[in-house]
């Protein structure tokens, strides 16, 4: 059994379940969450559901699901380090992009844009909602009833409007209090993943290159280094070397500075975590700013380059003529939503909106392509 620290968060002394249940036999309440999770539809459709890059324009691109294992091995193995919740910790990184859109941050935005006169789109709003109530898998209750530790570290961020309806869940964002340790970390674990790993697809699908990241602190150090070592290396092989290094880099400062914040705080227990005024998982102000360079590089170069933008225009179209077609006529939608959304038509336009967006955002981007095909293109009458 893992020795976990007088802060960390205790299986045993969960805030428990919004529908109690007996606890499981052999495994602990983190263990059955992360379970779970893995388990549930939402996160098989994250197979094909856009990081970047969208999902048909290449096999080796990340995903959002390559990219949540990605986020819970570096996250599992800093808990580890640091004696914190491991399986929690797991469930949480696995869990944190349920709620996105097809298409990524294009797809949020453009959802978001169209659910604007209807209490808006964000994504961790809508993982919240995915494991509170839109899996449909038990008999006993609506979504995964995961726990409250769970469901804590899964909403990221929460405006105070928000907050107010979300009962308990959101008012630490009202209270202006922190979230545990293992939510911390898996919020910085996920940064230290995409950032690092769009570097790699950014230069394997040639819209950023080594030049231009030879100017950005973090990666020319490591490349240096990798290059000097090694000079006959072939170029592959020095950027995953390089990567690989990176991600040590951000990691080994995030541990070291971690451990030395809460050394210093003083806390004892996970209630003293919460009640800490800032965040105790930390990067050094020397690496943070560099890990901010980097993010700054990838915005300006990558995410802004005319093949990624052309894509996210296409997107954006695709999402919002599914969403107005639906709002048009909701008989549109498939049996299951049609009939919900019949009863929601008669409740309020929001309601069915809201209705439509769930359906919207938990489409795959290939999903979504064939959606709008069959709707708008005449060849397409299924």
């Amino acid at each position: 059994m893992q020795k976990l620290a007088p802060y960390s968060a205790d299986p045993q002394h969960s805030r428990g379940r919004a529908v109690a249940e007996e606890s499981p036999a052999y495994r602990s309440e983190f263990q059955r969450d992360r379970d779970r999770i893995i388990h549930s539809a939402a996160f098989r459709r994250l197979e094909y559901k856009t990081q970047v890059f969208v999902n048909h324009e290449g096999d080796l691109f990340r995903t959002r699901l390559t990219h949540s294992i990605e986020v819970a091995q570096i996250a599992r193995s800093i808990a580890r380090v640091m004696d914190l919740n491991e399986d929690l910790t797991e469930a949480i990184s696995l869990a944190h992009d349920l709620g996105h859109t097809p298409f990524g941050h294009s797809g949020q935005d453009a959802l978001n844009a169209c659910m604007k006169e209807y209490g808006g789109f964000e994504h961790n709003l809508q993982s919240l909602r995915v494991v509170d109530l839109l899996e449909e898998k038990y008999a006993e209750f609506p979504g995964l009833n995961l726990t409250y530790e769970s469901r804590e570290g899964i909403l990221k961020h929460c405006s105070i409007p928000n907050a107010r309806h979300l009962g308990e869940i959101g008012q630490r964002f009202i209270d202006a209090k922190q979230p545990g340790l293992e939510a911390q970390l898996a919020n910085l674990a996920d940064a230290i993943a995409y950032n690092n790993h769009d570097v790699d697809d950014g230069l394997r699908c040639g819209l950023i290159t080594v030049e231009q990241l030879r100017e950005v602190k973090l990666f020319a150090e490591q490349y240096q280094s990798v290059i000097s070592m090694y000079p006959n290396l072939d170029n592959r092989r020095v950027i995953h070397e390089t990567v690989r290094r990176m991600i040590n880099y951000l990691i080994v400062d995030l541990v070291e500075t971690s451990q030395a914040v809460i050394r210093d705080s003083g806390v004892q227990c996970i209630d003293d975590v919460r009640a800490y005024p800032s965040p105790l998982i930390a990067h050094s102000e020397r690496v943070l700013g560099e890990a901010l360079e980097l993010k700054q590089f990838l915005r300006h170069n990558l995410y802004s380059h005319y093949r990624v933008l052309r894509m996210s225009k296409k997107a954006a179209k695709v999402i919002s003529d599914l969403f107005d077609a639906f709002l048009d006529d909701y008989r549109l939608l498939p049996e299951h939503y049609h009939s919900l959304s019949a009863e929601m038509a008669g409740d309020s336009l929001a309601s069915l909106a809201r209705v439509i967006a769930d359906y919207v955002a938990g489409m795959t981007d290939r999903f979504a392509i064939s959606e709008y095909r069959r709707l708008f293109e005449p060849g397409e009458l299924t």
